[in-house]
């Protein structure tokens, strides 16, 4: 168990440790999928949304948009990625539910 969530405003809201982990498993697929890609990703999202992966986790439509941008072919494959590399994040489920939700549109 990593720590307690907190509903507000009908959005999951994680804490400061969950939101790290879950932005790091983040990261590890991407850099999985190459540096140049992994570096263009972060500076599409501090160029259009002055934010990083762990900043844009309370607003996955950010990620959506820079990430379908920069992994066009790849990049349900890559959610899927994702959804795999946190399943060992435990109580947070309603959070990556929501995200996994935002992501597969």
């Amino acid at each position: 168990m990593l720590y307690d969530t907190t509903l507000i405003s009908g959005m999951h809201v994680i804490d400061h440790d969950n939101k790290v982990a879950f932005a790091t498993c983040i990261e590890l697929v991407l850099m999985k999928h190459g540096n140049t890609k992994y570096n263009s990703a972060l500076s599409k999202l501090q160029a259009l949304y002055n934010c990083g992966i762990q900043e844009s986790l309370d607003h996955p439509e950010y990620l959506q948009d820079v990430f379908k941008e920069v992994y066009t072919k790849e990049y349900y494959s890559m959610i899927d990625e994702i959804k795999i590399e946190s399943e060992r994040l435990v109580d947070m489920d309603e959070f990556k539910d929501n995200f996994f939700k935002i992501m597969s549109r």
